[in-house]
């Protein structure tokens, strides 16, 4: 063999290990041990010290993870900012403008960069900030395999292609759970994390006075609940901030109140109506009334499930060292 021929087979040979390393690589408990093995302290610690004052922030972190995942994967890209060459992100899209959470990560990810800098994904750190800050409030534990890696595209027209949003039919949310492997089971689970969720008059005020476009109220939404709500909370069309709990007088319990609200048709949105309107979702959800035990041992794999959609791993994207930019 000629020596142009030998170098040009040695080539070959290492970029198919390269291609066969990417594509063995992937998700793993502790990925973390060795290059950083504090990472998961200083998350669980850091959201341990702040969630209890403010638990609201839990529901904000696991909705800010949701966005994430179901826009071209678990790779952090709801985190990017605009810049002059992409004027708009997906933090800049109309559904994510009342994402919030965005400083409690980094600054997760300063103290963890001063431990052991460019080492831990943003993508890594929002999986297991939302998983901590859940089993904060009562909710359950799961096992995050990490080893994620940033994404370095963020367009906020990607947002309306693969986002589930408070609007859409049965048909339309099983359609966009399946496109990233979800199913009917998690659809009605990962919906139950509504149960700490708060949202805004905005959010309901269609419901409540103009669902089809004639000053009418949604027949799906409880008579007695919507007459409360005109009265005390959205008391005209044009209220778009005044805060409504997903399940009222528990929002900041992670419990099965939420499911106890939407049997009753008081869900606030028309996706949590929608559960009832399949046979098998409002199955599903009559399922997970029965026990909590049950629905935290379920709700945490379909969490894990979620955490793995599109995932960059081995020598994709790359390791951010502000969650906020690409580097």
């Amino acid at each position: 063999m000629k020596m142009g021929s030998q170098s040009c087979f040695k080539v070959l040979i290492i970029c198919l290990i390269a291609i066969i390393g990417a594509a063995n690589a992937q998700l793993q408990l502790g990925f973390y041990a060795k290059s950083c093995p504090k990472a998961e302290k200083i998350v669980l610690k850091y959201v341990h010290k702040h969630i209890p004052n403010a638990p609201s922030l839990a529901a904000a972190l696991i909705r800010l993870h949701f966005h994430d995942c179901f826009v071209r994967g678990c790779d952090a890209s709801v985190l990017l900012n605009a810049t002059q060459s992409n004027p708009q992100a997906e933090k800049n899209s109309f559904p994510n403008l009342t994402l919030r959470g965005f400083e409690f990560i980094d600054k997760i990810k300063s103290l963890i960069e001063a431990e052991c800098p460019g080492v831990v994904s943003c993508a890594d750190i929002l999986t297991l900030s939302a998983r901590d800050s859940i089993h904060a409030v009562g909710g359950p534990f799961w096992n995050v395999p990490t080893g994620r890696r940033d994404g370095v595209r963020s367009k906020a027209a990607d947002v309306f292609l693969g986002l589930p949003a408070p609007f859409h039919n049965v048909s339309t949310l099983l359609t966009l759970f399946g496109n990233v492997g979800l199913d009917a089971n998690d659809l009605v689970l990962l919906s139950g994390a509504h149960t700490i969720g708060i949202t805004h008059c905005a959010s309901v005020s269609n419901r409540l006075y103009n669902f089809t476009g004639k000053l009418d109220q949604d027949p799906d939404l409880d008579s007695a609940y919507a007459k409360n709500l005109k009265t005390f909370k959205c008391k005209s069309i044009s209220d778009q901030t005044t805060v409504l709990e997903m399940d009222p007088g528990s929002r900041n319990t992670f419990d099965l109140g939420y499911y106890k609200q939407v049997v009753k048709r008081r869900g606030l949105f028309e996706s949590d109506a929608a559960l009832l309107k399949s046979s098998t979702t409002r199955s599903i959800v009559a399922q997970h009334l029965q026990s909590t035990k049950k629905f935290f041992v379920e709700f945490a794999k379909s969490m894990e499930k979620m955490g793995r959609i599109n995932v960059k791993v081995g020598t994709e994207g790359e390791i951010r060292k502000h969650c906020a930019f690409v580097n």
